[in-house]
């Protein structure tokens, strides 16, 4: 990833402002009758005449595709879609790109690879028609008048692990342990996460309250996940909150210890949850219907290949990530798997955990809590 998030440590979290790229594209169909007007025809007499007229108009209308089928296979319908950034969490947007499932619906769709809450950011200032975004980044953005719909949620749960330099926790470590004590082992540490104001963040900020200690104890480190990864092998940094695959390979190699696990339950009341809902404007869907159709098709498709062909899907998701080890990202891919539903509907309890998550982080003030999360999800394109 090459985008980063500039931030000034010393600024209210609660008041950051949820970034922006874009592109249209535009083709003419070819006027097949026009065009047909043009081509000449022997002077033919009669009933002549007419037989070579209706041959060659038969031989047209097999030969060439209508006008408008012919610029659909030719160009479909343009679309961005914004990642946050560079990790297993979004692994059915991945497959849906890989498998030529977004093709196959008619989009010709754009990635584009924007820093935390910048993804969301990019929708909401209409640089991109679409973003993975969390709940928690959704229903802030909501919070301060942007409401953006979510279409679907292929992921039910916080997809977040923390892990802390082996040598810096102690000896009697045990993972049964509560987790606001296995938690207040990150107090005085410099923690990275992928982005400031990002899911990632507010994961250690609201264990940090939970556990009943103030969050500021925790350094936070903002970084991407490989430059997190290489900080962490040169001991830059005391461990981090990041998404899969990146916790796994210290954690193999024996130089991490995992002492948070969102796949696993930690913490238990947050399921569901939207780590990594479709988003877009609601005006999206009401002017370009067929848009979000065919998204929350594609999406529907990645779904079920992705639990359905464990190992095809390992073997496409792999040639993103070509530099890690295969154990590494089958783990990774597993814990992907269980926090994948069959069914990618976005609930409202998922955005009211979403919602309660930025709270407990100290992301959004208590006040703003929402009245209502309706018009912010729906069903229907991914039925």
């Amino acid at each position: 990833m090459t985008t980063t998030e500039r931030t000034s440590p010393r600024r209210d979290p609660s008041d950051r402002e949820l970034g922006a790229q874009g592109e249209l594209m535009c083709r003419t169909p070819l006027d097949f009758p026009a065009a047909a007007s043009k081509i000449g025809a022997p002077q033919l007499m009669g009933a002549a005449m007419r037989r070579h007229a209706i041959g060659l108009t038969l031989a047209l209308g097999a030969l060439l595709p209508a006008p408008a089928s012919m610029q659909a296979l030719a160009q479909g319908e343009d679309v961005s879609l914004a990642y946050p950034n560079v990790a297993f969490t979004f692994s059915a947007a991945y497959l849906a790109e890989d498998l030529g499932l977004f093709a196959k619906h008619g989009l010709k769709l754009k990635p584009l690879s924007i820093a935390g809450p910048g993804s969301t950011n990019a929708v909401i200032s209409g640089s991109a028609d679409f973003a993975l975004a969390s709940a928690s980044v959704q229903t802030r953005a909501a919070a301060r008048g942007h409401r953006m719909l979510s279409i679907a949620n292929p992921t039910d749960r916080p997809i977040v692990q923390i892990i802390l330099r082996k040598d810096l926790v102690p000896a009697n470590f045990n993972p049964t342990m509560s987790l606001a004590e296995r938690t207040r082992l990150m107090r005085g540490r410099t923690i990275a996460v992928d982005a400031i104001g990002s899911i990632l963040h507010a994961f250690p900020l609201m264990l940090a309250r939970r556990a009943g200690f103030d969050a500021s104890d925790i350094r936070i480190s903002p970084m991407a996940p490989p430059t997190a990864l290489a900080a962490f092998q040169t001991k830059q940094i005391d461990g981090f909150a990041m998404s899969m695959p990146w916790p796994v390979a210290p954690v193999l190699e024996g130089t991490a210890t995992l002492i948070v696990s969102g796949p696993d339950g930690d913490p238990p009341d947050m399921k569901p949850f939207g780590m990594a809902t479709l988003i877009t404007k609601p005006e999206t869907c009401e002017r370009r219907k067929s848009v979000c159709q065919k998204m929350g098709r594609a999406m529907v498709e990645a779904v079920a290949y992705l639990l359905d062909h464990p190992a095809e899907s390992l073997a496409l998701l792999k040639k993103r990530f070509a530099t890690l080890d295969d154990k590494v990202l089958a783990a990774g891919f597993d814990q992907i798997r269980k926090s994948t539903p069959r069914s990618p509907v976005t609930l409202r309890a998922a955005l009211e955990n979403g919602e309660i998550y930025s709270i407990e982080a100290g992301l959004l003030k208590p006040e703003d809590k929402l009245k209502s999360y309706d018009g912010l999800y729906t069903d229907e394109y991914v039925k």
